[in-house]
């Protein structure tokens, strides 16, 4: 059980502010040793009597769906700023669609 519990332990962390919401970058480890990512956001939230509670939602994220993800976000990011819908490939993100951030980022997260 114990090493089980060691595996979970965040490999690498970052944690954003943002208002009353806080969301947790958290690098973590299968069993089969590959690197997954889990994306919290937290909220403090109060009940009518006033006492206090962290809402937390979280969602896994697997090496295998990082570009995907990434292109998806980019995109939908974009389209917050300029209000221009990005084209994608219909059922797929595996196209022409490059932003800034995907020509210099890395998938690989092990050397």
């Amino acid at each position: 059980m114990e090493g089980d519990e060691k595996r979970r332990e965040e490999i690498h962390s970052v944690s954003i502010r943002a208002g009353k919401r806080t969301y947790f970058f958290d690098v973590k480890e299968t069993r089969q040793n590959d690197y997954y990512l889990t994306i919290t956001e937290s909220k403090k939230v109060f009940d009518k009597d006033g006492n206090s509670r962290f809402e937390k939602h979280k969602i896994f994220l697997y090496k295998e769906d990082n570009k995907k993800f990434l292109e998806a976000l980019s995109g939908v990011i974009s389209f917050v700023d300029t209000g221009i819908e990005p084209v994608f490939e219909e059922d797929t993100f595996e196209n022409d669609f490059k932003t800034d951030i995907l020509d210099d980022f890395s998938f690989d997260l092990k050397d």
